[in-house]
């Protein structure tokens, strides 16, 4: 068994988050595929266009994680200082990357390689660049920080990149056992168990149907055995409140 556990967090860079006028869908993405790697994702959060909230963000999450992803923040714009401000959190001076600038020569031409465009390679100079035999995109790695566009289609493109630079932790495994009972009815009797397995994450989730109420409880966790013991325990807590739990396929 690997017993490997590595986690991450991703820091969401823009006020068009934090004002409501863009939607996020980059974290679910993100999380999804670090999932698949057995890659905890811890934490999220979002931070304005602001060099000390960047850094501080950068700086406290890149010490508590094997992985950090930044998203948004990188184009040609005033407000794009998310290069800038990781440049400064990793003490690097700022410099045009010239593998950029040829990058972005080859599609623009050198006419069309304006001031703005040329901003977007300015970056950390020890930066690393990954890349593939399938894309031009480009995604950016600062020892453990990745850098990636806030544009959903090439973040997507981008972390598709990075991917094969993550070392996989263990699989995750899931259980999911669904009831009629109400949640307020099974909460102590389920913190009980939650307390039993801290390494697992166990959760209820209530929903409303037209043939009515009910819970359905998720375990999720790397350790396979310890999940089956856990669902065994939710499986006979049901049964003593008097239901019949259903354990998903």
């Amino acid at each position: 068994m690997q017993n490997y556990h590595p986690t991450a967090a991703i820091i969401v860079i823009g006020n068009e988050i934090l004002s409501g006028r863009t939607q996020d869908t980059n974290i679910q993405y993100i999380g999804k595929h670090l999932s698949d790697l057995g890659i905890a994702l811890v934490e999220a959060r979002i931070v304005s266009d602001d060099e000390s909230a960047i850094i501080e963000a950068v700086n406290h999450l890149r010490a508590l994680h094997t992985y950090v992803f930044t998203t948004g923040g990188i184009g040609g714009t005033h407000d794009d200082i998310t290069f800038a401000s990781i440049a400064k959190a990793f003490n690097q001076p700022l410099e045009e990357n010239q593998e950029v600038i040829e990058l972005m020569r080859a599609y623009y031409g050198d006419d069309r390689l304006t001031p703005a465009r040329r901003k977007m390679a300015l970056m950390a100079k020890n930066v690393t660049l990954l890349k593939n035999s399938t894309s031009k995109d480009r995604a950016f790695q600062f020892e453990n920080v990745f850098v990636l566009a806030g544009i959903p289609s090439i973040m997507r493109s981008m972390f598709d990149i990075l991917s094969p630079h993550l070392k996989p932790g263990d699989r995750f495994h899931c259980k999911t056992i669904t009831c009629s009972l109400q949640e307020g009815v099974i909460a102590e009797a389920l913190t009980q168990i939650q307390n039993r397995y801290p390494a697992l994450s166990v959760g209820s989730y209530p929903f409303y149907k037209n043939e009515g109420v009910g819970v359905s409880f998720v375990v999720r966790g790397q350790d396979l055995g310890k999940i089956n013991k856990a669902a065994d325990e939710i499986i006979a807590m049901v049964k003593d409140f008097g239901e019949e739990p259903i354990l998903e396929k």
